[in-house]
C-alpha cells in the first residue's frame, strides 16, 4: 500500500478501472483516500457484457455523488477514443508536459486491456485470470507517462455478497474459490435475475421448479457425465461461471445503486 501510495504522488490523473456490472463491489474503499487531491475517473470496463440498463443507472448515481464516470469496453477503439476526449475535459497541464496517468483497480477488470488501448500498442500484459501485473509499471508514449499497478483486493470481503459477487467476476483466482459456492450464487442469481437467459442459453421451454434438476440438466447438456451416468456437479457449475464471465449467457449486472447488498 507504501508503493501505491507514493506511486500516485506522481499521477495527475488517475483510472480506477471497475467492472460495469460490479461498480461498487470492484471499487477499492482504499482509492478515495489516496486520491483526494488528484484527478480521479471511474472507469465502468466490460460495458459490452453488463446490463446497459443498470449501466447507465450506476453512471446517474455517480454523476449525483460528483464523481466523474464513463462506461467503456476496452478493447473498442472508439470507446478509448471516448475515454480519451473525457479525459482532456478535465486535465490540466502545460502544453510541452507530458501526462503522467496511473490506471489502478482490483484484479482482472481490464487494467492492462486499457492500458495497451491507451497506448496503441501492447505493452502491458493480458489475461482471463487475476494478477497477472506483479508490480509496478511505467510505460511512456509521446504524450504521456502510463503507471500500471497490480490489482489490489482488500483483505477482508464484507457482507458475504460482495465475496459472492467477486467471485463469481473472476477478480478471485479459481484456486482461492470454490466452483460449488459460487456457481450455486450464480445460478440463484440468474433464476431471480435473468431467468429467460438460463432458458434461452440452454435451450429450456421451461424451467426445473427445483435448482438440483436445473443444474443436472445443464450438465447433461453440457456432456458433463461421470461413469455410470451421473452428472459432474462441480464441472457443470465451473462451466456455468465460465459462461457469465464470458456474456455467453447475455448482458448481466450483479448490483445496482438502488438496491446495493439487498439480500438475495
Amino acid at each position: 500500500m507504501e508503493l501505491l501510495k507514493s506511486s500516485i504522488s506522481k499521477a495527475n490523473i488517475i483510472l480506477e478501472i471497475l467492472d460495469a456490472r460490479l461498480p461498487l463491489s470492484s471499487s477499492n474503499p482504499y482509492i478515495n483516500k489516496l486520491c483526494r487531491n488528484i484527478l480521479k475517473i471511474k472507469i465502468l470496463n466490460k460495458n459490452d457484457i453488463a446490463d446497459p440498463d443498470i449501466t447507465k443507472q450506476w453512471l446517474t448515481y455517480f454523476n449525483d455523488n460528483k464523481d466523474k464516470a464513463i462506461a467503456v469496453t476496452a478493447k473498442e477503439k472508439k470507446d478509448i477514443k471516448k475515454l480519451l476526449g473525457y479525459c482532456n475535459k478535465y486535465i490540466k497541464k502545460k502544453r510541452a508536459q507530458k501526462i503522467k496517468l496511473m490506471v489502478i483497480g482490483i484484479p482482472n477488470t481490464g487494467k492492462s486491456t486499457i492500458i495497451n488501448s491507451i497506448a496503441g500498442k501492447k505493452v502491458a500484459k493480458t489475461g482471463n485470470v487475476p494478477a497477472i501485473t506483479r508490480h509496478n509499471q511505467r510505460m511512456a508514449t509521446k504524450y504521456m507517462d502510463i503507471y500500471d499497478t497490480p490489482g489490489i483486493l482488500w483483505p477482508v470481503l464484507e457482507p458475504k455478497l460482495r465475496a459472492d459477487i467477486i467471485a463469481a467476476s473472476g477478480a478471485i483466482s479459481n484456486t482461492a474459490m470454490d466452483y460449488n459456492d459460487t456457481g450455486a450464487f450464480v445460478l440463484d442469481f440468474l433464476l431471480k435475475n435473468y431467468p429467460d437467459y438460463i432458458k434461452k442459453r440452454y435451450k429450456f421451454e421451461a424451467l426445473p421448479e427445483k435448482k438440483v434438476h436445473l443444474i443436472e440438466k445443464i450438465g447433461i447438456m453440457r456432456g458433463c457425465l461421470q461413469k455410470g451416468g451421473m452428472v459432474d456437479i462441480t464441472r457443470t457449475y465451473e462451466i456455468l461461471v465460465n459462461e457469465l464471465r464470458r456474456g455467453k449467457l447475455g448482458r448481466v449486472s450483479f448490483e445496482k445503486p438502488d438496491d446495493y447488498f439487498e439480500s438475495l
